[in-house]
């Protein structure tokens, strides 16, 4: 990505890190490398994936797509099926059903 998660530098991968937020990807199971502070990786990027812009995403090595992939899978329920088959979510909490009052 251009920048990184907390200060993106670019509107496209802004918007990437907003669609992983809010398809509850878990931080501890993702890494994002700022392609502005090398060009080698930015520039091998392209050429490794056949595709010319940044933002990109993989997932276990394998490209997924850009911005307007990741786009267009969040909006069709695709990505978020493909991030829970890889078990790349934060687990959800059972919710806790409400103690009942103590008599005293």
């Amino acid at each position: 990505m251009k920048g990184t998660p907390e200060t993106p530098q670019c509107g496209f991968s802004r918007a990437s890190i907003q669609v992983l937020g809010l398809q509850g990807v878990d931080p501890n199971k993702f890494a994002a490398y700022n392609v502005l502070e090398d060009e080698e990786l930015r520039q091998g990027l392209k050429e490794y994936s056949e595709w010319p812009t940044i933002p990109q995403l993989y997932l276990e090595k394998e490209f997924v797509g850009g911005c307007d992939i990741l786009m267009s899978m969040h909006q069709s329920g695709e990505l978020s099926k493909m991030l829970e088959e890889k078990d790349l979510l934060v687990p959800v909490e059972e919710p806790k059903e409400p103690e009942a009052p103590k008599k005293l």
